[in-house]
């Protein structure tokens, strides 16, 4: 038998996560529809990029060598073979794909100037590369604010006009090139099965900079 003071307390507790979902949900959808899209598009975008991150494409894969080392004290009577697995290099659909891609239509609509664009990201990548950290078992850690807020300032200073998609295109493609692309030869150092470009540790950064371009706009 519950007691009557905890009814509004379940009912706190189940419908506060639903409120802030729902606001969550509608802030990404208002700040992609402030990127030049249509509700409908955003909502698309929002969902396939939320979606996306689950999926990574194989784009390569090499052999990595890994030497066990025996734990016998006659490891020297014998010979003990490498064990041979491979790591694949994959790119992750909602951390990287669908953020190049609505890149690229920013940039080729002109709603992003490619001159103040470029060195935005420039920017971004540099600051990407300086704070991302190669975390053995986890891949890139990213503090997952610092791109966003970052990339509203460089936009802000070098496209004033056009602060919103100079933001995202910076964020975005700075972020991927800066944490990921620039540190693909020490993740493959990690032995791990398995690196995705625009994956765990990345995509949270890369969500957030359309948030923060949309309160440039």
């Amino acid at each position: 038998m519950f007691f009557p003071m905890l009814w509004p307390l379940i009912f706190l507790f189940l419908f506060i996560p639903v409120l802030l979902a729902s606001f969550f949900l509608n802030l990404a959808v208002f700040s992609f529809a402030k990127l030049g899209l249509s509700p409908l598009g955003a909502l698309a975008l929002l969902l396939a990029s939320i979606v996306g991150s689950l999926i990574n494409i194989p784009i390569s894969r090499r052999r990595i060598y890994h030497q066990p080392w025996p734990e016998n004290i006659f490891f020297f009577f014998f010979y003990y073979p490498p064990r041979v697995n491979y790591q694949l290099i994959c790119i992750n659909v909602g951390g990287a794909v669908i953020p190049i891609l609505f890149s690229l239509y920013l940039l080729l609509t002109g709603r992003a100037p490619l001159g103040p664009a470029s060195l935005a990201t420039l920017v971004i990548t540099v600051v990407s590369k300086a704070l991302a950290r190669v975390v053995p078992g986890l891949g890139i850690s990213l503090p997952t604010f610092i791109p966003p807020i970052m990339a509203a300032l460089a936009a802000l200073l070098v496209a004033p006009h056009d602060a919103a998609p100079v933001a995202y295109v910076a964020g975005a493609l700075g972020t991927l090139l800066g944490a990921d692309i620039l540190n693909l030869r020490a993740l493959s150092r990690l032995q791990a099965q398995v690196v995705s470009i625009g994956g765990a540790g990345v995509f949270d950064g890369i969500f957030l900079v359309a948030l923060a371009a949309a309160l440039l706009s």
